[in-house]
């Protein structure tokens, strides 16, 4: 999830903070909780916490008739249900276009045959170190979806052009969704995807 951090008794420079010491407070197989001891930019001791979360990726997938098709599952953290892109964490080892294919057809029943990287985002940069590669997937085929445990997702297909008016009226807030869904918008619509 992060690097190695060297021995508590070596000081780094980080920007224009000084980390004195790395604790790692938690960890799980998705998530890692540190807590740096530090000497702020302004010179005075500090603390900063950081989670990890393994890479992920979040992938829009949309047909030749320009609808996309989103997922619409409950969300626990932000306790309701939420319309996002196909989304998941990579396995350890595992490339991201190698994740977005696998999430792809396990939330949504849905093959690609053609893929085009749309990028990474950081989703919340202050605290939290996540980075998330987006994808577009088009040349579909649709098969059965294989869910996970825990996801109870619904398929939810309608024009790209709704997509982008649910982001701009934060119909849809999760973060990698919407900056995908808005590159994939820019991407059809100027013919070079």
């Amino acid at each position: 999830m992060e690097a190695d951090l060297p021995p508590a008794d070596e000081p780094r420079d980080h920007g224009p903070w000084k980390i004195l010491q790395s604790t790692e407070v938690y960890r799980d197989p998705w998530l890692s909780l540190r807590k740096d001891d530090v000497i702020r930019p302004d010179g005075d001791r500090g603390t900063h916490s950081v989670v990890s979360i393994k890479p992920g990726v979040s992938v829009v997938a949309i047909d030749d008739e320009q609808n996309i098709y989103l997922t619409e599952e409950f969300h626990y953290a932000v306790g309701r249900y939420t319309l996002e892109a196909v989304s998941g964490g990579c396995d350890e080892r595992e490339d991201p276009l190698t994740a977005a294919r696998r999430e792809l057809r396990e939330e949504l029943g849905i093959l690609a045959a053609d893929w085009r990287s749309l990028g990474v985002v950081d989703p919340f940069t202050a605290m939290v170190l996540s980075p998330t590669e987006l994808f577009l997937a088009r040349e579909l085929t649709f098969v059965s979806s294989q869910p996970e445990g825990t996801e109870q997702i619904r398929c939810v297909r309608m024009p790209l052009a709704e997509a982008v008016s649910l982001v701009l009226a934060s119909g849809i807030t999760h973060a990698p969704s919407c900056v995908a869904v808005l590159k994939a918008a820019r991407v059809v619509g100027s013919g070079s995807g």
